[in-house]
């Protein structure tokens, strides 16, 4: 019977991080024979929601948040708790983690307006910490920012002065529009600051929060002050918690509606009235400084905001582009957010016009995701670019800055008018030029595709001299001995492959970390009679030269006495690995030869058989995609012909 384990996973804006760490978990302890349910924190609310009976009868619990959940439903439990791109890209590391019982006691009793709190907070580092509470105040922003700003949009296609009585173009439908539009914009910094106290503190600092929230917003001190009252607001309550833990419980009332209400509020006020001129100032410099940016050198501006949302593509920096898009779109700057929104698009078109002319770049499944990608990008959903620039971060990461770059760029040149802060070519109607602007993004994307296309690798180009990376003298020498009898090698010696010899999953980082865990592989099978004996080996045949040979495979080898039998070990590595080759490019299928010294030439001709399959196209992916060992080792046991 498998473990049983729980995942709660949530992102600021819940829409796309949260489920694509849901299915990473899924697919890991499906992989790893576990049994598990997960908790989606998402836009729409929380889904699949884990009961009191689910917590009892877990083994363990992957909390992979960046929004604040309940954690003290889990006191008493095994807990991991990490940031939500983990749950991503480290599925099966934690849910090997669970498996082995390497997770620690989450400890508290205390409900979660607590002080305990802020002592489980000391675990993390205050950087993640700072984070999760601002992304928990941006998460529940955003939704006003954008019914907000599309309603408010949508009044403009009355007349840009419609809702304005004294004006020709008044419309009362467009002013009632303009109205609400501006009542929900106008809660985003109280909003904002009253999630981050409440993600701190719990209920007791929402309350001060909201508060500091509204005094930044009617003195001008906007959203630099909302950050600054939210947490001021939090930590403050979360004192005087911890102050008054102590007082008895029949004074609970006394203390929770009128105690900490009035003191919290009373000091957070004050410490809004006193830093609202200087908030507000800041305030006014920051987007004077975006806005001259913007007339001034507006090319410039377009690169700082192209690299800033596809460096993260969702994450802490592209959300600091669009709040400034937000920021300047509430005071009526609506040029800003045009190149936010185009740089924002982009990178998943990108990818998806990739995967439409060069189809031999990408997998299978990968071809699929990315043809999602037209879908996302057209709606403002820059996080459908995340795995393919997680795949291989070095390339791809500039590659899609550089795209966002240029339609950022063009947006400005052409002084593009977006008023809404959301909603991507949907709101295509609000735009003061749609067909240039579209222009301007497609240009973008398709920048990025050709950049693309020619730095990864032809997924299907034939690898004949792949053992050149070996020794092009040996690999030459050997095709010329291949007969009829060293075709059928493989079916001949089918020992050379087992189950027991293949690991699905890679937990090594690089090179060093893989080639060590691969060789323990062999060890633990008894391969071995001299463990660092054939270590020694194989480093110093990786020395000559490396044995990377393209397409995403390496092939390792050494022929020592160190070799009780001839057998061959496989890994996979789902997210890819440098190994530091000739290439130097990401591996994700090793294959490593141990051959004994009285073996004769067999890992020549083992490596020879090896290039042969891996030019089969389709044989590369089956062997990423295959579900068990077993199914890995009868594919290569297959005859070539």
């Amino acid at each position: 019977m498998g473990k049983k384990i729980l995942g709660v996973t949530g992102c600021p804006t819940g829409i796309a991080h949260t489920y694509m760490a849901e299915e990473s978990l899924k697919k890991a302890a499906k992989e790893l024979g576990c049994d598990i349910k997960v908790e989606t924190n998402g836009a729409v609310g929380v889904e699949n929601a884990l009961t009191k009976e689910d917590i009892e009868n877990a083994d363990a619990i992957i909390v992979a948040c960046d929004k604040n959940v309940d954690m003290d439903r889990f006191n008493g439990k095994p807990v991991i708790e990490v940031p939500v791109k983990d749950g991503i890209h480290r599925a099966n590391e934690l849910i090997q983690k669970c498996i082995d019982g390497n997770v620690p006691i989450r400890k508290g009793e205390r409900s979660s307006s607590d002080a305990s709190k802020g002592q489980e907070e000391e675990k993390l580092s205050i950087g993640h910490i700072i984070y999760k509470h601002l992304m928990s105040g941006v998460s529940h922003m955003l939704p006003l920012v954008v019914a907000g700003g599309i309603l408010t949009a949508l009044s403009f296609l009355w007349g840009i002065y419609s809702a304005d009585p004294t004006s020709d173009q008044y419309n009362v439908i467009a002013a009632t529009l303009n109205k609400i539009g501006g009542y929900s914009m106008g809660l985003m910094v109280p909003v904002l600051a009253g999630f981050i106290a409440q993600s701190i503190s719990g209920r007791p600092g929402m309350l001060a929060g909201f508060v500091g929230g509204v005094i930044a917003h009617e003195t001008g001190a906007g959203f630099l002050g909302g950050i600054l009252g939210g947490f001021f607001a939090g930590y403050l309550v979360l004192g005087i918690l911890f102050a008054l833990k102590k007082v008895p419980r029949q004074l609970e009332g006394f203390k929770s509606i009128f105690l900490i209400p009035i003191v919290s509020i009373f000091i957070v006020g004050l410490f809004m009235v006193v830093l609202a001129d200087p908030c507000a100032w800041l305030n006014r410099v920051l987007m004077d400084f975006l806005a001259n940016l913007q007339n001034n050198n507006p090319i410039l501006l377009g690169i700082v905001i192209g690299c800033m949302a596809a460096s993260d593509m969702g994450g802490p920096i592209n959300k600091a582009a669009y709040v400034s898009g937000t920021m300047l779109l509430s005071e009526g700057n609506y040029y800003f957010m045009a190149g936010v929104s185009a740089a924002c698009m982009t990178p998943p078109l990108a990818l998806a016009i990739a995967a439409t002319i060069a189809k031999n770049r990408f997998t299978e499944e990968e071809r699929t995701a990315a043809l999602v990608n037209y879908i996302l990008g057209c709606s403002h959903i820059t996080e459908g670019a995340i795995p393919f620039a997680s795949k291989n971060p070095i390339k791809v990461i500039p590659t899609l800055m550089t795209a966002s770059s240029v339609s950022a760029v063009l947006s400005y040149l052409f002084k593009i008018t977006v008023p809404a802060p959301q909603g991507g070519f949907l709101v295509l109607g609000l735009v003061n030029k749609p067909l240039v602007w579209v222009l301007c993004i497609l240009a973008g994307s398709i920048v990025g595709a050709i950049m693309y296309i020619l730095l990864m690798p032809n997924l299907q180009k034939t690898t004949v001299e792949a053992e050149n990376k070996i020794s092009s003298k040996e690999l030459e020498n050997e095709k010329n001995k291949v007969t009829e009898e060293s075709k059928e090698i493989v079916e001949e010696e089918p020992c050379l492959f087992e189950p027991q010899l293949v690991t699905l999953e890679l937990k090594g980082t690089n090179k060093k970390e893989v080639l060590d865990e691969m060789i323990d592989l062999l060890a633990d099978a008894n391969i071995l009679n001299d463990k660092e004996l054939y270590k020694s080996e194989i480093y110093k045949r990786e020395e000559m030269s490396s044995t990377d040979v393209g397409m995403g495979i390496a092939m390792p080898h050494a022929k020592t006495k160190a070799v009780n039998t001839a057998r061959v070990a496989v890994g996979i590595s789902k997210e890819g690995f440098i190994f530091e080759g000739d290439n130097n490019s990401t591996v994700n299928l090793v294959f490593m030869i141990a051959a004994s010294d009285t073996d004769s030439d067999l890992h020549l001709k083992t490596l020879a058989k090896l290039s042969s399959k891996l030019t089969k196209e389709g044989f590369i992916d089956g062997i990423l995609n295959a579900k068990t060992r077993e199914e890995i080792v009868n594919m290569l046991l297959e005859n070539n012909n």
